[in-house]
């Protein structure tokens, strides 16, 4: 059997039974976080920002495994695709401080009246409306991906050499944010976030509702994923991923299957890095580090690359394995994750979603001898 099999995320009932999963624990855990602080069942702030990061990165282990898992694109720089929809979403964020700022300018950030800034750049006109703000969290790393992907594809580069250019393109992009000079903060990025459409961003209902509002879009991507990998559009990604060359031969564009998920994957981890800024009220240059993008692929590996729900899983409980091992025993995550790796190329490389399938496939029957001549006579 093929290890990494498709028929598993194109059961739709496993799909939308993860997508309500997502999205009752984040209506659960938003919940509980509005209780009293005396209740046995009320969620901190900290627990709900922690589990809004995880969703948040688990659209960006969903956008790795559609081009990963289906495409057959080993991508190293997906954060750059996260992070710059986190800097379109800080940049709304602001704006809002408006003259609540340190030098009480509503015309510019604090960052750029401290580096003696004049004006807005052209880049940051509109950046105050969140309409605009919304637009660009997905049209910038679709814009980006499409110039890239259309270079790349073209050209045919595949294999670990496109591994390397992707991770060259998030590193030279987070070397190009340290500037001082780009407008966007330096070293120390955008953050001291007040207010989001008005309300509070501290406030706890606020934090609940942006917990839930994670909880709908990671849903609702994670529907769309299913709806693409489904098609006949994704049969055409599996036949480019298991035989390109014999793709092209039956008259086929492998560049234009695999530039179109390409985008449509970049769209989705930059609205898992909108969420994760709103989440942890930050965003910098940190988050173009190419670590961070093999760290998704280290998730979509352990939960199961090519199952969607597995991407989804693999990010939650990796990072969650993050959150408890960096407070018992921080001096050893990094060796923590390394081994999980390799421990789950070479004993599960279907990931957990591969040995749930296997431990719920129901054992062989026997035939007995008996019933082989019944089924011979019947014949």
């Amino acid at each position: 059997m093929n290890p990494f099999s498709t028929r598993a995320p194109r059961s739709l009932r496993g799909v939308i039974w993860m997508a309500a999963a997502v999205v009752a624990a984040a209506g659960g855990l938003a919940a509980a976080s509005l209780l009293p602080e005396g209740n046995p069942l009320h969620a901190s702030v900290f627990v709900v920002s922690l589990a809004g990061k995880y969703l948040s990165y688990a659209m960006l282990a969903l956008a790795v495994d559609l081009v990963w898992g289906f495409a057959g694109i080993l991508t190293l720089g997906h954060a750059a695709f996260f992070a710059l929809g986190g800097y379109a979403m800080g940049m709304y964020l602001m704006r809002e401080i408006g003259a609540r700022g340190v030098y009480g300018n509503a015309s510019l950030p604090d960052f750029m009246i401290f580096l003696s800034w004049k004006s807005l750049p052209w880049y940051w006109w509109g950046s105050e409306h969140f309409a605009w703000a919304a637009v660009l969290v997905v049209a910038v790393p679709g814009l980006l991906a499409s110039v890239f992907g259309w270079l790349a594809f073209r050209s045919r580069v595949s294999g670990v050499y496109l591994s390397i250019i992707t991770q060259a393109l998030t590193y030279a992009l987070m070397l190009a944010f340290f500037q001082n000079g780009l407008g966007f903060g330096g070293n120390n990025g955008l953050t001291d976030f007040k207010d989001i459409l008005g309300a509070d961003l501290h406030a706890p209902l606020t934090r609940a509702v942006l917990l839930v509002a994670t909880g709908v879009l990671l849903a609702t991507s994670l529907l769309a994923a299913r709806f693409v990998v489904g098609s006949r559009f994704g049969s055409l990604l599996v036949a480019v991923r298991d035989a390109e060359s014999r793709t092209r031969f039956l008259g086929y564009r492998p560049e234009q299957a695999k530039l179109l998920v390409w985008v449509f994957s970049a769209m989705i981890a930059g609205l898992g890095g909108a969420l994760y800024v709103t989440q942890v009220g930050i965003i910098n240059p940190g988050e173009f580090a190419p670590a961070n993008s093999i760290e998704s692929v280290i998730w979509v590996a352990v939960g199961g690359r090519g199952t969607l729900c597995g991407a989804v899983l693999g990010a939650i409980l990796v990072n969650l394995g993050k959150t408890l091992f960096t407070a018992w025993l921080p001096e050893f995550w990094l060796y923590g994750l390394g081994l999980l790796f390799i421990c789950t190329t070479l004993f599960l490389p279907n990931g957990l979603m591969g040995l749930w399938r296997h431990v719920r496939k129901p054992p062989p029957e026997e035939v007995t001898p008996e019933v082989a001549d019944t089924q011979g006579d019947e014949a």
